[in-house]
């Protein structure tokens, strides 16, 4: 695949790909938040665990980090190569190449989003400026996201 025939995704498409993701997302977090809920009195009455508050929230932060990772590298290593609010946008991530990235590669891209996010997000804003629209993250993990 030449170069030159990559339409790349700007930071408004890829924007709006993240909202629709982040719905989705926080969806499951309240499934899981209303399960554990429900169920943490038991939990703590069997005596199995001793429940804090501070438990419950390292529980929480750590099951959203673990739902996020799989939902992101899954879905964009996956034949789709998107998330559902990328696939809804007309958007997927590639390689350099224009291949379908790897799980790993996928979990560096996924982890470097951090690091964007670190920079007051300029990390995120750069996909509305750079030649290939990369963000700084697709930037350290040589990945394009690219338009249908």
């Amino acid at each position: 695949m030449e170069e030159k025939s990559f339409q790349y995704a700007g930071f408004w498409r890829r924007l709006a790909a993240y909202v629709i993701d982040m719905v989705i997302l926080a969806f499951a977090n309240y499934e899981f938040l209303s399960y554990q809920s429900t169920n943490m009195s038991v939990i703590a009455n069997l005596g199995y665990y001793t429940f804090t508050y501070v438990n419950y929230a390292v529980m929480i932060i750590a099951f959203s980090i673990l739902i996020s990772w799989v939902y992101f590298c899954g879905m964009e290593s996956s034949p789709l190569q998107a998330t559902l609010g990328k696939l809804t946008v007309g958007i997927y991530v590639t390689d350099m190449e224009g291949q379908r990235v790897s799980f790993g590669k996928a979990t560096g891209r996924y982890f470097a989003k951090m690091i964007s996010g670190l920079m007051i997000g300029i990390g995120f804003i750069m996909a509305g400026y750079t030649d290939k629209r990369q963000a700084f993250h697709d930037k350290i993990t040589n990945c394009l996201v690219l338009g249908k």
